[in-house]
């Protein structure tokens, strides 16, 4: 009797305890059933998606070791396709040999306290790209960043903290003047009445690093006079006709002297670099843009034509 009470007791028990284990089990799937209701249906994607990525990780990991294992018995097993491969692999990706040119180019920072912060940010941007387009030009000229200090320094400590380590660039505190020697500066500045037909290999060219839309006009022109250096403007007027001022960024400047060095035209230099909003147009040598040539051309072609059609009417 004792026995047959302690064996009801434990079978109460055990499907007490499987009544438990079943609610809870129901619990839990109708709180993972709200939990699915509740998600979007792009939620629910995304979900079944990283799942799956989780869930075919190891085979991803193993494929990856199959393709290696595989380009390992390639290379041992056929080693001369694999130095022919690499020939072939040269040769459809050609190298352009670089030639460094002797020529200078100095971005003059000593416009700091013109600047507002959003517009310093807009110089840093500009330089940085100056910097990129030297290291992989054809002819990359020598770089100096001189005056650098306050805003503009403070701004590549805080967003580009790699600048230190920056290649093929001379960094200067000092003002440009005091780098270079004067009677070999020529200051690029659109007020300058001397117009630019060709770089002398031994100058050096500052321009300005000034982003101010036009609220400082003509101030380095001025500054040029001051210090008695000698100053020029690019010869865009001869080449190209612009819907917008003549003034450029401090890269584009920089990226249409590269141009030259490479092409040695000063329209294609400027055609290659001037974007599409300043609306350039080619002039002639009569210093007419060739669209507007070409407009007068038809027009006077339809001239022509109009007594033919007056005698044909008649």
């Amino acid at each position: 009797m004792a026995a047959d009470s302690v064996k009801s007791e434990a079978s109460a028990q055990l499907e007490s305890d499987n009544g438990d284990a079943k609610s809870s089990q129901k619990a839990v799937s109708s709180n993972g059933e709200a939990a699915a209701e509740t998600l979007s249906k792009r939620q629910r994607k995304k979900l079944l998606k990283q799942q799956k990525w989780e869930e075919e990780r190891e085979l991803r990991k193993q494929r990856r070791k199959d393709r290696k294992q595989q380009r390992r018995l390639q290379r041992q097993n056929h080693p001369e396709e694999e130095e022919g491969g690499e020939a072939q692999n040269v040769r459809k990706r050609p190298r352009r040999e670089v030639t460094p040119s002797s020529l200078r180019l100095v971005v003059d920072c000593s416009f700091d306290n013109l600047m507002l912060i959003k517009d310093v940010r807009k110089l840093h941007k500009q330089i940085q790209r100056c910097y990129a387009e030297n290291r992989r030009a054809l002819h990359p000229v020598q770089f100096y960043l001189t005056s650098l200090g306050g805003q503009l320094k403070q701004s590549m400590d805080e967003k580009d903290k790699g600048w230190v380590n920056w290649k093929d660039i001379s960094i200067k505190a000092e003002h440009y003047s005091d780098v270079v020697a004067k009677e070999e500066l020529v200051y690029l500045t659109s007020d300058s009445p001397n117009v630019l037909e060709e770089l002398d290999q031994k100058k050096a060219y500052v321009i300005g690093g000034l982003v101010d839309h036009n609220h400082h006009k003509g101030i380095t022109f001025e500054r040029a006079k001051e210090l008695g250096i000698d100053h020029a403007q690019l010869p865009l007027s001869s080449f190209v006709k612009m819907n917008s001022r003549k003034v450029l960024a401090v890269n584009h400047v920089f990226e249409i002297i590269l141009a030259y060095l490479e092409k040695g035209s000063w329209q294609e230099a400027f055609f290659t670099v001037l974007p599409q909003r300043k609306g350039a147009v080619a002039v002639d040598q009569d210093g007419t843009a060739v669209q507007e040539k070409e407009e007068e051309d038809s027009d006077s072609d339809s001239d022509l034509d109009t007594p033919d059609q007056t005698e044909k009417t008649a």
